[in-house]
């Protein structure tokens, strides 16, 4: 027996192997298997997600034995709720707080019932299911509710009707053994519970990607063997078409008034044999689900036994289904979870490992709900924070930051930063590990790269006093996240299409240095008519209106595409522009060194290895850079791993990387948000993180973290300066990439009011030259000086003038 339980996490149960655990005596062996594997997967998150229960009729053609939900035809009461009932339930779950309007309702009541059918004329449908879908639109249009459907047996044309109006479907199996379906059995009398036409309704739905919920029932006259195929059953359809979302393992009760009110429930440790069971046939990563109202007094025990998912819990709503036992309240469930060592964590209708790909899962009608509500792990969001925004930061976030624990010893968080703090390049798994942190992981993260910013940075928060010149907006590129570039009018933010004649970029480059910037950062649109030659221009425009200033300047996709035009290689256009006055490039063009992101994203732009191509050949010359990572659109927790570890290797080969700068989107006006197609932006827990996480991950090979002001707002700058971060980036004068987005937070940030800032939060300030020299004294004063005459001169006076 030790064999089977002990098989690696990547190998399943054969048939034969799980006939082996019938018999077991002693399940304690199992449970620890079990909970191992579930582990492995979903660490220490117990999941549910909050909803109303909404019943749509409890007609019913079928006549199971164990169920009080269906009824017949009663006088004083209506076949099917109206839109305005389903409506008004749905708008008390959402003041609630719920997420989810599951729908439950008798299967096809108008084949039996002529008093359905007369309804169902009435209300100008010929099914049920389909007044189904439009009281699921109903629900989704007016309350924002995302609609659960568990209908019974469906067609293809009802499973991709419904489809667009439900995030998620679902129907149980319950048992694959049609002996049951005999007379004498549970299902005699229900052509609907038909093994074969059930399992045909999922198989279906898998050809159709719908994200589908399915178990089993147990007590209700199978065997132990009958349960194990019913969910090999199960596990073949998932294996053809990956769309089961989770796995219901659900005891039976007995019911007064039913034909099986005298049946014996199953006990609490078959039920927790089974549990388990389902645990190691199916993939760690499958979610399994027993009902906390059905086991109230064995929660902790349905925990170990390998559950993830405790299902729909409702504030508002009785269990339609299982009258007798109501919802335990959410305090005790989340008190019982939490002695068992995990956290309680909502989710969606549809699962996060669903929500990671909601293109391949959702109607298009549905995907932009669905993304407005989650993170980059596809949980829902516990914050309005946005980046650009300006507003408050989130107080759970801030309480972890404040209570600073003393890192734990032990646990799997503590050990990959441990890793981290040696200098050694974690997995990719490990990377995802600490960017879904919560509660004291979020917080020994935070502590760490703190930890480390101190031992490798000391207390100094440096920062660049610098112009931004955006040479032109006008953009051949399409890039889907950028609202900078000419394209539809924006009212106030985009403004008209441009394009800077050399004399004003240079008189803007005297304007910076009178007001005591050292670097001028230059950037703009691929405009149609430049070629290289426009960029050796700029540089010579630059130098010789102010011969000291330093020039950062030119993406790598300005690099690459200006070396195009006129014919050479990447490596001869750096030495010209070089020569010509270029002294440092900036990281953009990055935003995420994965191909399956950039080609949503920015298809016609360089693809990753081009990029990093660019910065490999510049390092070689003697040219250093940023690097960048914008996030918090498409792409997932796995795409930021990959990201940093691209930079921390060629890093590790050329040392040509000054600092990191993450840039969170900013989604007011981006057209990738505004066609429904991306998340609003990272949460705070989500900023912050990539802030901690990176300064760990590329440990000891770039050495500083810079947070942007113009994303983060002053509020969330003093609060990444206890997560890693030791750099504040530049005080600008002209920002206005982010604010075309809709950022809010400003076009400059003073000296005066960085190193506010940086004192506020305990640090040192330290104004510095683009490759961290420290800045002269004189340039130094001049930027504190230029302030004061110019708010002297609108009457305006300020601290530290």
């Amino acid at each position: 027996m030790t064999s089977v339980l002990n098989l690696p996490f990547d190998r399943r149960l054969s048939r034969s192997e799980a006939y082996q655990l019938i018999d077991l005596a002693d399940i304690g062996e199992l449970l620890t298997a079990a909970a191992s594997r579930r582990d492995a997967a979903h660490g220490d998150v117990i999941t549910y997600s909050p909803k109303v229960f909404i019943p749509l009729t409890q007609l019913c053609r079928d006549v199971c034995h164990y169920c009080t939900f269906a009824h017949a035809p009663r006088s004083n009461v209506k076949p099917y709720l109206s839109i305005e009932e389903a409506v008004a339930i749905a708008k008390a779950g959402k003041e609630a707080g719920c997420h989810e309007a599951l729908f439950t309702l008798g299967d096809k009541p108008e084949l039996r019932y002529r008093v359905a059918r007369e309804e169902l004329t009435r209300l100008g449908h010929e099914s049920s299911l389909s007044y189904l879908a439009e009281v699921a639109r109903a629900v989704f249009e007016q309350t924002g509710l995302l609609p659960h459907v568990n209908p019974g047996i469906m067609s293809e044309l009802d499973l991709a009707m419904l489809r667009k109006v439900s995030v998620s479907q679902g129907i149980m199996l319950e048992s694959a053994s049609d002996r049951l379906c005999a007379k004498g059995g549970p299902h005699f009398g229900s052509p609907d519970k038909v093994p074969a036409v059930r399992l045909q309704t999922i198989k279906t739905a898998g050809e159709q990607a719908i994200p589908f919920t399915s178990g089993i029932l147990i007590g209700i006259g199978e065997t132990r063997a009958e349960r194990i195929d019913a969910l090999l059953a199960l596990r073949d359809l998932n294996d053809a078409h990956g769309h089961l979302q989770e796995i219901i393992v659900q005891n039976f009760r007995p019911k007064v008034g039913t034909r099986m009110a005298d049946a014996p429930a199953p006990s609490v440790d078959d039920h927790l044999w089974t549990i388990a069971v389902a645990r190691v046939i199916f993939e760690p990563e499958m979610n399994i689900q027993a009902p906390p109202n059905l086991s109230p007094a064995a929660l902790g025990r349905v925990v170990a036994a390998g559950i993830n998912d405790w299902g729909g819990v409702s504030p508002v709503t009785p269990d339609h289904v299982n009258p007798e036992a109501p919802w335990p309240h959410l305090r005790l469930l989340e008190a019982a979870t939490r002695s068992t060592g995990k956290r309680l964590e909502k989710r969606l209708p549809i699962y996060p490992s669903f929500a990671r790909y909601p293109s391949r899962w959702l109607d298009n009608k549905l995907l932009k709900s669905v993304l407005d509500r989650v993170d980059g792990d596809g949980f829902p969001r516990t914050d309005d924070w946005h980046p650009g925004h300006i507003g408050g930061v989130p107080s759970r976030e801030l309480g972890w930051l404040k209570s600073a624990p003393p890192i734990a010893h032990g646990g799997e968080v503590a050990s990959v930063i441990a890793k981290a703090q040696r200098g050694d390049e974690l997995s990719e798994g490990e990377i995802v590990r600490l960017f879904r942190a919560h509660e004291s992981d979020f917080t020994s993260i935070c502590r760490a790269a703190d930890e480390l910013r101190s031992s490798v940075n000391g207390d100094v928060v440096s920062y660049v006093v610098c112009r931004n010149i955006n040479y032109t907006n006008i953009c051949s590129f399409k890039c889907q996240f950028c609202a900078f570039s000419k394209g539809k009018m924006s009212e106030n933010l985009r403004g008209r299409p441009y394009d800077l004649e050399m004399s004003e970029v240079a008189q803007r480059v005297t304007e910076a240095w009178d007001r005591g910037a050292s670097e001028v950062c230059m950037q703009g649109g691929i405009h149609p008519s430049y070629t290289g030659q426009k960029y050796l221009d700029i540089c010579r425009a630059v130098k010789g209106a102010v011969p000291t200033m330093h020039l950062h300047a030119f993406s790598p996709l300005e690099i690459h595409q200006g070396a195009k035009t006129l014919g050479i290689s990447v490596a001869e256009f750096l030495q010209e522009l070089k020569a010509a006055g270029l002294g440092t490039l900036p990281g953009t063009a990055a935003e995420i060194l994965d191909d399956e992101v950039r080609e949503t994203l920015c298809a016609d732009k360089i693809r990753t290895q081009q990029w990093l191509d660019v910065m490999r050949t510049a390092h070689s010359i003697g040219l250093r850079s940023t690097a960048t990572i914008m996030f918090g659109h498409i792409e997932r927790y796995d795409h930021w791993a990959r990201h940093l570890l691209r930079l921390r290797r060629l890093q590790a080969e050329t040392g040509g990387f000054t600092e990191l700068v993450p840039l969170p989107f900013v989604h007011m006006e981006a057209p990738v948000y505004l066609k429904g197609r991306a998340r609003p932006g990272p949460t705070f827990r989500e900023a912050v993180l990539m802030h901690a996480v990176s300064r760990l991950v590329l440990n000891p090979h770039i050495t500083n973290i810079q947070a942007s002001w113009v994303k983060m707002g002053p509020e969330g700058l003093r609060h990444c300066l206890s997560a890693g971060v030791n750099d504040l980036g530049g005080t600008l004068m002209d920002e206005s990439i982010s604010r075309s987005a809709g950022a809010s937070h400003g076009q400059e940030m003073t000296p005066q009011a960085l190193e506010s800032i940086i004192v506020s939060a305990g640090r040192v300030p330290r104004q510095r030259t683009t490759t961290y020299g420290v800045a002269d004294d004189v340039r130094r004063q001049r930027s504190f000086d230029a302030v004061c005459e110019r708010q002297t001169s609108t009457g305006m006076r300020s601290a530290g003038c």
